[in-house]
């Protein structure tokens, strides 16, 4: 069964605030506290502390954060480190991620497909690039240490991203570190804690109840002659932090319980919901393919190798495939005037068969001086016109065949005809190359939106039958 985590991230645009050392302890006490819940961390900073505090003497990497970020499964990347705590191992090259990330639900996505359950703890770098806005998106929990008024106003550009993206700000709470509860002021506030929190209130800005003091015996945890990061769990007993830091834990632990349906999961589902109805749509593009040819009326079923072409109107009337030959032959006639007989008729048709499975092409009846004529134009794959060439349709009207532009006749009357077999008005058709090898590709949802983009474009310039 699919697993989803919960995801605490930590983060704050002001370094020094204690950031890291809230994020890995959480971990440990969390760990402590529900040894059957998985909790995993990872960081997006390159200090390699995590990295410190969990891995295991001798063990060997498998990948880290980096990799992860690239796609690959991140519940393959999870090493069990110390105290049974699950970490990603940091990178050094997630400066090339940021032009990969095209928008702030990528984690989101990650997250959702990991297969990870439990919690994830996400430790950010202190400022708000396309990472650290991911990571924020992504939790269902951010906690926002902040030790004094510059950190205290910095807070204002998280908010001020969800409230950009019209996200719901209860899960963000701010949280007073390293307080030192040795200062003491005169008047109301009376501390460092309870000034950070009425200015915070003063915002809108919510408060964890408990905060984290300033302690030399936590700092020298981190910084110690055996060159090790201690835990506050088991090296900090009897100091104010550590029954500081089982308060957090146990706020983060109630936000799990009350929370049924993680973000990571309503994500997933989301995805699921959404591959479905590409699904659904792909399918029914698949349904209203025409059986046949239009060009030689051989049925595609038949021969299904060389489709080289898709053909879709205007108006999405007619969709269909095209054998690459009878196409070919089609432009040499319409073209040139030249049939099978014709001299040098091979390598023509080859150059132009070359030339049309690069190009887009269309073909737009035209009404002038009471005569039949047809647009024809191609396009690059981008929608910028390459070629253009006006050509009388004789006999079209009368629905006589003038031995040249037979294929053509065939071709529009199937794809264009309306009532009484006139060309429908204002309607036009284009034909894209594909893949002969898998030609249903097109019909794929990135493929075909691709391909409207290009016939969005081409119908800015054309002058549909009846239009003079």
């Amino acid at each position: 069964m699919q697993q989803y985590p919960y995801i605490v991230t930590i983060s704050s645009e002001k370094g020094g605030v204690g950031k890291t050392t809230l994020a890995s302890n959480l971990a440990i006490y969390l760990k402590a506290m529900r040894e059957d819940l998985a909790v995993t961390i990872l960081s997006f900073d390159n200090h390699f502390t995590i990295d410190r505090m969990f891995e295991l003497k001798g063990q060997k990497l498998r990948g880290t954060v980096h990799e992860m970020l690239l796609g690959a499964p991140a519940s393959d990347l999870v090493h069990t480190g110390q105290y049974c705590v699950g970490y990603i191992p940091s990178s050094t090259e997630l400066g090339d991620i940021h032009e990969r990330f095209k928008g702030p639900m990528t984690l989101t996505r990650i997250m959702a497909e990991s297969g990870i359950g439990g919690i994830v703890i996400i430790d950010t770098r202190p400022d708000l690039n396309i990472l650290t806005q991911n990571a924020l998106y992504a939790a269902d929990q951010v906690l926002i240490p902040v030790k004094d008024m510059p950190s205290l106003e910095n807070c204002k550009n998280i908010f001020a991203l969800f409230e950009q993206r019209g996200m719901d700000k209860k899960s963000l709470a701010l949280i007073p570190c390293l307080v030192d509860e040795r200062i003491k002021f005169d008047g109301v506030f009376k501390d460092q804690k309870t000034l950070l929190r009425a200015f915070a209130a003063n915002r809108g800005y919510r408060c964890l109840d408990t905060f984290v003091s300033k302690s030399p015996k936590v700092e020298s945890l981190n910084t110690n002659p055996d060159g090790k990061i201690y835990p506050i769990l088991t090296h900090a007993r009897g100091t104010e932090v550590h029954g500081q830091f089982s308060e957090i834990a146990r706020d983060v632990l109630r936000n799990l319980d009350a929370t049924p349906e993680p973000r990571s999961f309503l994500y997933g589902r989301w995805l699921a919901e959404k591959e479905d109805k590409k699904k659904q749509a792909y399918l029914a593009r698949l349904e209203g393919l025409a059986e046949y040819c239009l060009i030689c009326g051989e049925p595609l079923a038949e021969r299904p190798d060389g489709r080289g072409f898709y053909y879709e109107t205007s108006d999405r009337a007619r969709r269909g495939f095209l054998h690459t030959d009878c196409f070919a032959d089609m432009l040499c006639a319409t073209l040139y005037g030249m049939t099978s007989t014709s001299q040098a008729y091979g390598a023509a048709r080859l150059v132009i068969a070359e030339k049309a499975g690069k190009l887009v092409t269309l073909l737009c009846p035209t009404m002038a001086n009471g005569s039949f004529r047809i647009d024809f134009r191609q396009f690059d794959s981008s929608g910028e016109q390459l070629f253009q060439k006006d050509l009388t349709l004789s006999g079209f009207s009368e629905g006589e065949f003038d031995g040249v532009n037979d294929r053509l006749y065939l071709l529009l009357n199937e794809a264009l005809s309306g009532y009484e077999g006139k060309p429908r008005e204002g309607v036009w058709l284009a034909v894209h190359p594909v893949d002969a090898k898998h030609p249903e590709s097109v019909l794929g949802d990135e493929h075909y939106r691709a391909l409207h983009h290009v016939q969005a474009r081409i119908g800015e310039t054309v002058r549909p039958f009846g239009r003079q």
